[in-house]
């Protein structure tokens, strides 16, 4: 159920586009809403940039996933390489 609604809310920018379209099929978005398009697929392509230069581990370092130990789990961790 939850795929469901994330693909729903995917797919809903675009089902609001194609009915805008329809009801006006000679009208063009304005220059404003073309720049303001451009301008968030900018922030959000460089956001993710940033994020995924800010989240990743330093070479020298091997990632080691968290073990179940007596009951107790302990968070994942970098270790530096041997």
């Amino acid at each position: 159920m939850p795929y469901l609604i994330e693909a729903l809310l995917f797919l809903l920018p675009f089902a609001a586009y194609g009915l805008w379209r329809r009801a006006n099929p000679s009208a063009e978005p304005s220059t404003i809403v073309l720049v303001l398009g451009g301008l968030g697929a900018v922030l959000m392509i460089g956001g993710a940039i940033w994020y995924g230069l800010s989240r990743s581990m330093e070479h020298s370092r091997d990632y080691v996933p968290a073990q179940l130990q007596r009951s107790d789990t302990p968070p994942s961790q970098a270790e530096p390489r041997r």
